[in-house]
């Protein structure tokens, strides 16, 4: 009988881990995605940012608001952000290098995109140096997508000023 309830419970934790590493390993601590940021910004002299629960609050229900369609919307709420949507497993960090990948678009010189358009304002909203707080959320969309947001405070990105 004691056999048989060990074996139960081996086989009961065998199935737990199997079913909820795969879900642990999509998130990212906030610690996480603390250091994955700072990183970035370390790396043209810019200072630390640290997680902030305010913020990450907000950027977790906006993430929540976001499950019915997954749009990529900006909240126009009172931080900078950053969004980024896929499927399977993407989390901060993985959307964080997407934003970090647009640093060559970015032209210091000219404190704008090479495009002329938009497309390095994630990196730049990243590596902004009076942003010294980050919050950020996740959530799983009803159409199979993941949703992630990084909510930044201060706003970055300000029209004629340099990011660093």
């Amino acid at each position: 009988m004691v056999k048989m309830w060990v074996t139960k419970l081996f086989l009961a934790t065998c199935f737990m881990t199997l079913t909820l590493v795969p879900f642990s390993l999509a998130q990212n601590s906030p610690q996480d995605l603390v250091n994955a940021h700072n990183a970035i910004r370390a790396k043209v002299g810019v200072g630390p940012l640290v997680w902030n629960h305010t913020v990450a609050a907000y950027a977790q229900n906006y993430a929540n608001k976001r499950v019915g369609d997954c749009n990529l919307e900006h909240s126009y709420g009172p931080y900078g952000e950053n969004l980024a949507e896929g499927y399977g497993n993407l989390n901060g960090v993985d959307a964080l290098k997407m934003w970090a990948s647009e640093k060559p678009d970015y032209n210091y010189a000219s404190n704008s995109c090479n495009s002329g358009g938009d497309d390095c304002l994630h990196y730049t909203q990243v590596v902004w140096r009076k942003s010294v707080h980050l919050g950020c959320g996740r959530a799983k969309c009803e159409n199979g997508w993941v949703f992630v947001i990084c909510s930044y405070d201060p706003v970055g990105n300000i029209e004629g000023q340099r990011p660093y």
